[in-house]
């Protein structure tokens, strides 16, 4: 098989079936737009693997709300005599939030392998232009997504 540069193509389904100039501009549009959203999702998976690391990197135990020599901690009232400290959540609550992030990120895996495949499939066609909207589309996707990951780096280090 070699690359065509026609305008006549099947892409997945049968009935995404090509056949004019007209229809290659939508498909090509298309498949740009799945390999952009492909690369936002991989940012995202990244993003929030990366959110949870920083929580785990945090002190389980706070500083107190107020530290001493506040307004609050001068008044002459009891509550003000006694300690504040915060209780660290229950762990119960931290394993329920590892595992919803943990089934977030396998839903967004799925995605993203499933997306994949897909885009490989489109690219297999061997048609150059659902070919150059998959890599104008990775670019594209890339180019927007990838600074808001660079962000979320510089704050972990």
């Amino acid at each position: 098989m070699t690359f065509e540069a026609s305008s006549r193509v099947t892409l997945l389904f049968d009935f995404w079936n090509v056949q004019g100039p007209a229809g290659m501009v939508l498909s090509v549009f298309v498949v740009l737009l799945l390999t952009v959203f492909y690369e936002m999702l991989k940012v995202w998976r990244v993003w929030l693997g990366s959110s949870s690391k920083l929580a785990q990197r945090q002190s389980p135990h706070a500083a107190p709300p107020f530290s001493q020599g506040t307004v609050l901690n001068c008044s002459i009232s009891e509550s003000s005599l006694t300690t504040i400290e915060s209780q660290p959540p229950a762990p119960d609550t931290r394993n329920r939030a590892r595992w919803l992030l943990h089934s977030i990120q396998t839903v967004l895996h799925v995605l993203q392998v499933t997306l994949g495949y897909m885009l490989m499939l489109c690219v297999m066609s061997y048609n150059t232009w659902i070919f150059l909207g998959v890599i104008f589309g990775s670019v594209l996707g890339y180019f927007i997504s990838f600074p808001v990951l660079g962000d979320k780096v510089q704050t972990l280090t």
